[in-house]
């Protein structure tokens, strides 16, 4: 028995939830799949795993052992990195994640002048906009909009992102320049539903919080339908700064409610810091920290 993979095909499976899960993911017969995991048990001659048609749970003996493996399974893969001379010089595959539009609008372009200046260095870019667990899911690198919660991860933080109002100016020629919060009730609004509820858009007043009723015309589930909508005149909406950049450059955007506007969102680079950083990833953190807070600020000029 190779206890190393089925020790990779059990912790397959909890992650996914079955094993024919596992296997669809690994690529494997579901009849593999459970021949190793029955194997690994048969050695340790004791359940791991409960099994129904429906769902799979891990015993208390599963559970302490699942732990194992995961941290047995990455000191394996540390050491084999280290032996493959990931840690001496930078090369090697790295996985980034960022959400969909700053990826698209700010990390692909550094990411292509890195790829440049590191030709060793292969990088799978991850584009999604909810938040990965970068061990579960064998993330190098993640780009994190918000208030991080505490962790055993590392964060460098290198710019602010506002959550602005915005409109077209033939809208606000038509409909008049909202100037208070009130103002807002009597608008057309277009709602990105990931950002803000469509009922209704928090805002700063002092250092209280206040909520105000809007009435949206329309409500998309991407930034990029709201920023489409606005442009075109339908109404008044709502996303964050760097999204609107090149708008508001154009002059197809105009911002409005500034003083209004809730704390800023910090942006940060998150990784995790247990043991020696490999060099692929220092190198990519040196490059694209900088150029990062450059296109920030560019940004909110």
């Amino acid at each position: 028995m190779d206890r190393l993979q089925s020790m990779s095909i059990l912790l397959e499976a909890v992650e996914a939830g079955s094993l024919s899960a596992a296997g669809r993911r690994l690529g494997m017969p579901l009849a593999t799949v459970s021949r190793k995991v029955s194997e690994l048990e048969a050695h340790l001659k004791t359940r791991l795993l409960n099994r129904s048609t429906r769902q799979l749970t891990l015993t208390d003996a599963g559970r302490s052992y699942v732990a194992a493996c995961k941290r047995i399974l990455e000191d394996v893969g540390e050491a084999e990195r280290a032996a493959a001379g990931e840690y001496s010089a930078p090369k090697g595959d790295l996985i980034v994640t960022a959400p969909i539009v700053f990826g698209r609008l700010h990390v692909l372009p550094v990411m292509s002048e890195f790829l440049k200046a590191y030709p060793d260095i292969d990088i799978r870019l991850v584009l999604v906009d909810r938040v990965v667990h970068l061990l579960q899911d064998h993330i190098d690198l993640a780009i994190r909009i918000g208030q991080l919660p505490d962790s055993s991860l590392v964060a460098t933080r290198v710019g602010l992102i506002r959550r602005v109002v915005c409109a077209s100016p033939a809208y606000l020629a038509q409909h008049g320049t909202p100037m208070s919060l009130d103002d807002l009730k009597t608008h057309d609004c277009v709602t990105f539903e990931g950002l803000t509820p469509p009922d209704a858009w928090a805002f700063t007043t002092g250092k209280s919080e206040v909520s105000i009723p809007v009435h949206s015309r329309l409500v998309v589930n991407t930034a990029e339908a709201a920023i489409d909508a606005a442009i075109a005149g339908v109404g008044v909406t709502r996303v964050l700064s760097y999204q609107i950049a090149s708008a508001t450059q154009a002059g197809t955007l105009t911002v409005a409610l500034q003083e209004f506007e809730p704390a800023p969102w910090p942006v940060s680079l998150v990784y995790a810091g247990q043991g020696l950083l490999p060099l692929k990833l220092r190198a990519f953190l040196d490059f694209a920290a900088p150029r990062l807070k450059q296109r920030l600020l560019e940004g909110a000029r």
